[in-house]
């Protein structure tokens, strides 16, 4: 999935458009709930290396909040890392280009987003 398909699916299915709320990291993008304002969603767009991969290239990433019993399991996938810059016992940052399958980030994003509702 790359950032536009995933901006759209946001808007498209949660009416959550992104906010750009650091000028130092234009790319990086939160999600939130129109009631709440909770996050249920960061894109960033970090070094690979941040993640433990080979490469420093920039590669975008979805922070998305996970049930803690299930965060051992995530991490077992491909393309899905502990979080970055996020609490590690409670979310995981998916590769968006190369990581999970586009079905997989769909029920992370659900997932995400009841876990996060008041």
């Amino acid at each position: 999935m790359n950032r536009d398909v995933l901006i759209r699916h946001m808007q498209e299915h949660y009416a959550a458009a992104p906010e750009y709320l650091w000028a130092r990291w234009p790319d990086y993008a939160v999600f939130r709930h129109g009631g709440g304002r909770k996050w249920f969603a960061v894109l960033m767009n970090i070094p690979a290396n941040k993640l433990g991969l080979p490469d420093s290239a920039p590669v975008d990433v979805l922070n998305l909040k996970a049930a803690p019993e299930m965060v051992g399991s995530l991490l077992q996938l491909p393309g899905i890392f502990p979080a970055w810059h996020m609490n590690k016992e409670h979310w995981v940052s998916l590769l968006l280009e190369g990581g999970p399958n586009d079905e997989t980030i769909d029920n992370l994003i659900d997932d995400s987003y009841l876990l996060t509702r008041k």
